[in-house]
């Protein structure tokens, strides 16, 4: 054990770390894998820099006694904080050095080496934790097992997810109501407006997740899009509350109905994509800043982690529950200001939830453009390169060496598969004792990497239609229930609270699949999620393939009945049909189940697939998924009237209000066919797609030859 002061003495970067801490001019804290750098916050904290001096600095008012421990080669530093420190005057007390020459000993603590880096400690309060390497907690310190993240820590990050979908679900599903009888909004135009406005929140989420990753961090992601979902849901609540901003009262859908316009309809633009603008910002960074509590390398908290996602789905689950009952019934019943106003409210304590545990977060610090840009670099690079011959052997591609690396530095073996013409961005051209030109080589790593998200794309895409599908649940189907009996004894439930069946069946499933159906599976197959990610996506779309399937033919039977009972230009919800709306159901439930294994799946999917630095953008690849299928909706609504519109007396299979006399059972089932030939495009590219493991699983692997730089 060695024991060291520090004082005024200045000492270069360039100067040996050992010599260092010899002279006492610098901390343990300063000494890290041979550099030597200005005063961090701690030991294990941030990016080391070797171009910087260490300086003369000494903290005042340190508590006696506390002590750091840093573990070189096969010894044991130790730093106590026994002296009073002065920034001005440096050292004010030696009592320290009774400790100086203490005597020396080998590591009897629980260090260890793991996929060869030192596991490091920190003693807190006379416990001894393990350092989280690349977390931090709220104040910029070294993120510890036990004190930061897991599974009781990630309790509020669940909390604001159940919340946040508990304030904005209930617009999903019943703005298309507040379109039509309050904005006078005909059918189609708010159907598509509707799906522009989900198209957008998932969309601007892709945006988001870029600079949660890489400028801003994710948990500040969070609590800036938390609060911008707050103005837009107060000015949505001011908006409904004046009868200045809405358009005349009339009885829809009488011609006579005046469409919202000017001012109003501008403010509730502002209102709506505020609110938008908001919930994108928690989709792209809540998940990925959740899973930042769990360490994949822990064997524990790996399989934690799989089970956070379902936990999270349930969450979801629950806040979306209230959201489409309660809420729902306040917006018809009381009045669509109390119903935004609740919204507000829920909002507010979703962001006090969050705040309330900031402490215990482990904090995934913001990495610059950098892992995006070397992305970028390599399909630069590969097209300048395209003209060179890529070597036979793939161990001669470039590589950075590992033993002049950092421990935090990522290493990914090389891969024949997919896309083996990137691998010329990794050709070597520069010699050895040269810095070679990012732009025209790059490292295996980064090459890789590339590969990894330009190999996510086909599976992304394979989304997209089962966004599409979603979207006819939150427009088309809540129509269908406007016009069927939605008495349940003496209660009259709400058309827009349909979404209760998937929920319900969810809330009751994820605990299932959880804890009966993955110990079952992962006992068959060995895999510790049960199954694989892309197993449980294509479960996923087959379901939803006979979900449409389904809702087609209750369309059919919805129709026979107005038709057999002389109904067809009944008014919705006031001449309900003698069918009750329970009929709908089985969609819904059916939808439901593909959900949990879709979108989880993928979340799934993309968190572990993605490169370290990015895994807020992977899950941006699920909510552009959704983005894309709300988006392509609106086209082949638009599309299917122009197509249909000469062979229909409405105008079109899905034109005009009355929804008796379209054609949405044919529409169903042009969805059934592109969801069965999506699916069957899934099974080509999830055939073809090869798993990157994560770095301590390759054991066997092969690596490129290591090149000094």
């Amino acid at each position: 054990m060695k024991a060291f002061e520090y004082g005024k003495e200045m000492c270069s970067a360039e100067r040996a770390a050992g010599d260092a801490l010899d002279r006492g001019v610098a901390s343990m804290s300063e000494v890290v894998r041979g550099h030597v750098r200005p005063e961090p916050t701690s030991l294990w904290s941030g990016t080391l820099y070797n171009d910087m001096s260490a300086g003369g600095w000494c903290r005042a008012g340190r508590t006696r006694g506390k002590e750091e421990r840093f573990l070189m080669g096969q010894e044991t530093f130790i730093r106590r904080f026994d002296l009073w420190c002065d920034p001005q005057k440096g050292t004010k007390n030696k009592k320290a050095e009774n400790e100086e020459m203490s005597k020396e000993y080998k590591e009897d603590d629980k260090s260890a080496e793991t996929n060869g880096k030192s596991e490091t400690h920190e003693v807190v309060g006379g416990k001894q934790y393990e350092v989280i390497e690349g977390k931090v907690n709220w104040r910029g310190r070294p993120a510890v097992r036990g004190r930061h993240g897991g599974v009781g820590n990630s309790f509020f990050i669940l909390v604001n997810f159940g919340l946040e979908n508990l304030a904005s679900l209930s617009l999903a599903v019943n703005l298309i109501m507040y379109f039509m009888l309050v904005m006078h909004i005909n059918l189609a135009d708010a159907s598509n407006l509707l799906t522009d406005y989900m198209g957008t929140s998932y969309m601007i989420a892709v945006l988001i997740t870029v600079f949660a990753d890489t400028f801003v961090g994710r948990y500040q992601t969070v609590i800036i899009s938390s609060l911008v979902e707050l103005i837009g849901l107060l000015l949505m609540t001011l908006q409904a509350h004046s009868p200045k901003l809405l358009p005349e009262g009339c009885k829809w859908p009488e011609p006579t109905c005046q469409r919202v316009g000017g001012h109003s309809e501008t403010r509730l633009y502002v209102g709506l994509y505020l609110v938008a603008i908001g919930s994108a910002g928690i989709k792209a960074a809540l998940p990925a800043h959740c899973a930042d509590q769990f360490e994949a390398k822990h064997p524990r908290e790996r399989r934690q982690m799989s089970s956070f996602f379902n936990w999270l789905l349930l969450s979801l689950c629950i806040g979306g529950a209230v959201s489409v009952t309660v809420f729902v019934w306040i917006q018809n019943v009381k009045g669509w200001d109390k119903g935004f106003g609740a919204a507000t409210g829920v909002m507010g304590l979703a962001l006090i939830a969050f705040l309330a545990g900031m402490p215990r977060y482990r904090i995934f610090t913001a990495q610059g453009s950098s892992a995006l840009l070397d992305i970028l670099r390599v399909y630069v690079a590969a097209i300048r390169n395209r003209n060179l011959q890529l070597p036979e052997n793939p161990d001669e591609l470039y590589e950075i060496s590992r033993s002049k690396a950092s421990p935090e530095e990522e290493f990914v073996s090389h891969r024949d598969r997919p896309f083996r013409f990137l691998d010329r961005a990794a050709i070597v051209q520069a010699p050895a004792a040269e810095a070679p030109s990012p732009w025209r080589q790059c490292r295996v790593t980064h090459v890789e990497h590339a590969k990894t998200v330009l190999a996510m794309v086909p599976i992304f895409c394979s989304a997209i239609i089962m966004g599409t599908c979603l979207a006819q649940f939150q427009t088309f189907s809540i129509q269908q229930g406007s016009t069927m009996n939605t008495w349940v004894g003496d209660f009259q439930m709400q058309p827009a609270t349909l979404p209760i069946i998937p929920l319900t069946m969810l809330i009751f499933a994820v605990p299932i699949y959880e804890r009966l159906f993955v110990p079952f599976a992962r006992g068959i197959t060995g895999h510790p999620n049960g199954i694989p990610y892309l197993q449980r996506v294509g479960v996923g779309l087959v379901l939803s393939v006979v979900s449409m399937c389904i809702a087609a033919v209750v369309e059919m039977h919805r129709k026979k009945v107005a038709v057999r009972h002389g109904m067809l230009d009944a008014f919705p919800m006031l001449q309900p049909l003698p069918m009750s709306v329970f009929w709908l159901a089985p969609q819904y439930g059916v939808f439901g189940i593909a959900d949990m294994f879709t979108y989880i799946g993928l979340l799934e999917f993309f968190y572990s697939q993605a490169p370290p630095a990015l895994k807020s953008m992977s899950s941006a690849f699920l909510w552009a998924s959704m983005s894309l299928g709300y988006y392509f909706s609106t086209i082949i609504v638009k599309a299917v009237n122009a197509a249909t519109r000469k062979h229909t007396l409405s105008g079109g299979w899905l034109n005009g209000n009355n929804i008796n006399r379209n054609h949405l059972d044919l529409f169903f089932w042009l969805l059934a066919v592109l969801s069965f030939i999506n699916f069957l495009n899934y099974l080509y590219w999830a055939s073809w797609y090869k798993y990157v493991k994560p770095q301590d699983e390759e054991d066997d692997a092969v690596a490129p030859v290591e090149q000094q730089v």
